[in-house]
């Protein structure tokens, strides 16, 4: 998803799921203050670019992954759903 805006993608009726080529992708919690989403929008940013600097070495590639996803779960993208409706994640 390098590079591109998920508001260019169709998102699903409950505004939980943005659909590329068919597949769902969770969206960020909505209910994140702006400046928390910015910083972990950064931090996420700054982990990715550190995967391509550290794809040889294979500690380091799995410290860096470990931050992206740290990342990704804060923003609500992985891990427990972020509403509170009790609708499944169609992600799994």
């Amino acid at each position: 998803m390098t590079g591109r805006r998920i508001d260019q993608y169709p998102h699903t009726p409950d505004g939980r799921y943005f659909v590329v080529r068919g597949r769902l992708w969770r969206l960020s919690n909505p209910d994140l203050e702006p400046e928390e989403r910015k910083r972990l929008v950064h931090e996420l940013m700054s982990a990715r670019r550190a995967v391509r600097s550290v794809k040889d070495d294979p500690e380091a590639l799995t410290r860096v992954r470990a931050r992206v996803d740290a990342a990704k779960r804060a923003l609500g993208e992985r891990g427990p759903v972020w509403w509170s409706d009790g609708a499944p994640d169609y992600n799994l």
